[in-house]
């Protein structure tokens, strides 16, 4: 098996000057480009210095804002069996609160940033970091000669980390073996060879990212042309330019970022974009809606874009990447399901009356087990019910760092009747429907707004420790779909014996969620105690919290009226 660092050493070898990575500024315009040759020799000079510091195992926080200095410092850990952990970096000196429990968590050994963050980056981490080396990657001079350590397909290749519904973050363990199998099973169903450029502005510290948007183009030897997501938020169009520019084949996000283009390619200018290359326009991370893939083929049709490009899919963190896939130039399939039937877990056809269209996620991958199960009995659902859905394969992640239980009781789960094969628990509820793959939702709580997942239980503590005037145990947050996508709604308890203004008490939340989690609050209910529901074990009833704001059931409260009759309200 050929390991990720025995395929970039192999390359910088056969194709030293052919470029690998390509990024792009706010505007457009090339700033940094590493060849194979440059990106493995930086990557010794990287893995030379961790040896002199670390041992085999241990982590390293790889703090960067998106810059390929942060492949550099990746591939660098690879090289040296140092476990790379990509976090989320500090935002205007300010450390969240997942970064303190990540950091908490892998008790990095290293902290690999750049020459101009490094000083910020002490002041901020101080207290919460005692990694006793710090490296600036940009100032390490590139070497043409090293050892670098040889990796095993069943080590460590990195952690990364993911929310956990305890506000606890969870780094999920990938290892090499994994890597190499999903990235198989990408290059398998996009169609990838060395020809299909990608362009790409995810995160590098998240999953999609990382596995497709840097890691596959160097597994198949092709270009990835990079940006960052905040030039994609300013300026959405510019993804498509970049596209259209060169000549990419493969591209992609969550279904908001096809939004996003639609709505700006309404107001502003038309490019003169040839998109006839894109060939996969892979869209996953967040619900799929139907709508959305249809207005996005509309608006660029006299562009050049083929419909049939549309490439929905599936996948998470816990199996490093991809999970289910379309089949490249098939486009999206569909079903209407009665609406109600799926709020019980049933799958039925559609009545004018009660439709909900599902787009599917493709199919089921060589190589992996995907099954759909009722979580309570271990047993298979039939065909026409909503279940859990469970992954098997080699691409399935090792673990939670760590964490025995949680790993016990998310990746080896067993179908009743058969001990022998292990699955991975996904929480995410689906059906199979000749052999495509349809997402129903998540039988957690999950909150996904603009391609990014959000555990209620992260914010309502956020929202709880916001003023002393609330109520702990007393906030539901969740979400809800507006007319420009979901929009968080949180519900908050005063206490009974508490004074305040209504401005200050709701700045103080606002402010508070948009500093932890980069959200802001669609609309914010304070209420009176007692109104947010509870099971008798003292769980919030999220659903029921969802259901009485939709009637405008909820008491308000203010600092002049304690209760008010609720009034209905329409709805979003």
């Amino acid at each position: 098996m050929r390991l990720l660092p025995d395929i970039l050493e192999g390359r910088a070898a056969e194709e030293p000057d052919r470029a690998a990575y390509v990024f792009l500024d706010e505007r457009g315009e090339e700033t940094a480009t590493l060849t194979y040759r440059r990106l493995h020799d930086r990557a010794l000079a990287v893995a030379a210095a961790l040896a002199e510091r670390c041992a085999p195992g241990d982590r390293a926080l790889l703090v960067f804002p998106q810059c390929l200095d942060f492949i550099v410092a990746y591939f660098g850990c690879l090289y040296a069996g140092v476990i790379a952990v990509p976090i989320d970096p500090p935002r205007r000196g300010t450390v969240r609160a997942a970064t303190r429990a990540i950091v908490a968590d892998c008790r990095p050994a290293a902290v690999l940033t750049l020459t101009a963050f490094a000083d910020p980056l002490r002041a901020a981490l101080t207290g919460l970091c005692a990694a006793d080396h710090w490296l600036a990657v940009d100032d390490l001079p590139a070497a043409n000669t090293g050892i670098r350590r040889a990796a095993e397909p069943d080590s460590i290749a990195f952690l990364q980390y993911t929310s956990g519904s305890t506000s606890i973050p969870k780094g999920v363990v990938v290892t090499h073996r994994n890597l190499v199998a999903n990235e198989e099973m990408i290059r398998r169903a996009f169609g990838h060879d060395r020809d299909s450029t990608v362009v790409g502005w995810a995160p590098f510290f998240h999953d999609q990212g990382l596995i497709g948007n840097v890691l596959q183009p160097l597994y198949v030897g092709a270009t990835s042309v990079l940006m960052s997501p905040s030039t994609f938020i300013r300026r959405p169009l510019l993804w498509l330019t970049a596209i259209s520019r060169y000549r990419a084949h493969t591209s992609g996000g969550p279904n908001f970022a096809f939004d996003a283009c639609v709505a700006r390619a309404a107001s502003a200018d038309p490019g003169e974009w040839d998109l006839g290359s894109w060939r996969v326009a892979f869209n996953g991370a967040e619900p799929i809606r139907s709508e959305t893939l249809s207005a996005f083929a509309k608006t660029f049709a006299p562009y050049g874009f083929d419909a049939t490009a549309l490439y929905p899919c599936y996948g998470l963190a816990e199996a490093t990447l991809l999970v289910a896939a379309s089949a490249k130039g098939r486009g999206p399939r569909t079903v209407d399901a009665d609406a109600e039937a799926l709020a019980e877990l049933r799958y039925v056809g559609a009545t004018p009356q009660r439709s909900r269209t599902l787009v599917g996620s493709g199919t089921v991958l060589a190589d992996e087990d995907v099954r759909i199960v009722d979580p309570d009995t271990g047993q298979p659902c039939p065909p026409d019910r909503v279940g859990e859905i469970w992954v098997s394969g080699d691409h399935v992640a090792q673990g939670y760092w760590c964490r025995p239980e949680a790993t016990e009781q998310s990746f080896h789960a067993r179908l009743a009747g058969d001990p022998a094969r292990t699955y991975l628990r996904t929480g995410d509820l689906g059906l199979l429907i000749d052999g495509e793959l349809y997402v129903v939702g998540r039988s957690k709580d999950m909150i996904i707004i603009r391609g990014r997942n959000y555990y209620p239980h992260d914010i309502e503590h956020t929202v709880q420790t916001a003023h002393t005037t609330l109520r702990i145990g007393g906030c539901a947050a969740f979400g809800v779909q507006g007319r420009s996508g979901t929009k968080l709604v949180v519900v908050q308890e005063i206490r009974r014996d508490a004074s305040g203004e209504d401005a200050d008490i709701s700045g103080s939340i606002r402010a508070a969620v948009l500093r932890e989690h980069d959200l802001a609050i669609g609309e914010l209910i304070l209420t009176v105690a007692g109104q947010v529901q509870k099971t008798s074990s003292g769980k919030i009833m999220r659903s029921a919290a969802r259901h009485r704001y939709a009637e405008g059931e909820f008491a308000r409260w203010t600092s002049e009226v304690h209760e008010e009759s609720p009034e209905p309200r329409p709805r979003s």
